[in-house]
């Protein structure tokens, strides 16, 4: 149950509070080497607290909309390490205006970017993520539950999380014989920045507390533990799949 000598590149790290930083810490505890990346200018100092926290080789920005800011992104991983063993894709976003609308009133414009950063940009990741996987690897990507069912004020996010574990499973087919794995990890409601975006999130955490059979929900720790036991050679033959962590 080691990672050590293992390069892993953390894509969506906002705070010390992220579900990111949950699964960052787990990678490096298990012996990983780690990249990690910032938002803007704005996040940096935040992120930049727990990329010194884990120690982490490379601290880069990563605004996924800019297309030079990932490519160089992986350039300097290939530069510093030469190849990559696993990747986490930690990121969603919608407009405010769209994200507590209904999903019905959602503009295009605001539908597209919702799609672009949550989804589309995983694609984006694993088509630059592969030639460094040599040896096979890992992406992972965070999901949650309104992907499959109806959560009250999840809206937009719902058919944009439908179209993101889709993608996961179509990835893992066509990354497969190169011995890459793709998975999705959805966790319950965790009371993170990007989460403060959604309506009344305070009652979906209490409704949800109340549904589980735990009676509580789950720790950015215990979410990084699947993580990194996903990321481990043990875990070959776990691909396409959406795991709960709920």
């Amino acid at each position: 149950m080691s990672l050590a000598g293992k390069k892993g590149l953390v894509i969506g790290i906002a705070n010390a509070q992220s579900i990111a930083t949950g699964c960052a810490r787990a990678f490096r505890g298990a012996g990983a080497d780690l990249a990690v990346t910032y938002l803007n200018d704005k996040a940096k100092p935040h992120v930049e607290q727990v990329a010194t926290e884990l120690g982490a080789d490379l601290f880069l920005p990563c605004d996924v909309q800019h297309a030079d800011q990932l490519e160089a992104l992986f350039e300097q991983v290939r530069e510093r390490w030469g190849r990559l063993d696993f990747v986490l894709h930690s990121i969603a976003f919608a407009p405010r205006e769209v994200l507590q609308g209904r999903l019905v009133d959602s503009s295009v414009e605001g539908f597209l970017t919702a799609m672009d950063i949550s989804c589309h940009s995983l694609l984006r990741v694993a088509r630059l993520a592969e030639p460094l996987m040599t040896e096979g690897g890992t992406l992972l990507t965070m999901s949650f539950h309104g992907s499959r069912e109806v959560v009250s004020n999840y809206q937009l996010m719902g058919p944009v999380k439908a179209a993101l574990e889709s993608a996961v499973r179509y990835l893992a087919d066509e990354l497969g014989p190169a011995g890459i794995r793709v998975n999705a990890i959805s966790p319950g409601p965790v009371a993170t920045r990007a989460s403060s975006g959604l309506s009344e999130f305070d009652e979906l955490m209490q409704d949800a507390t109340a549904r589980s059979p735990g009676r509580r929900l789950a720790t950015i720790e215990e979410i990084g533990f699947l993580a990194a036991a996903l990321v481990m050679p043990g875990a070959g033959a776990v691909t396409g799949q959406t795991l709960y962590v709920d």
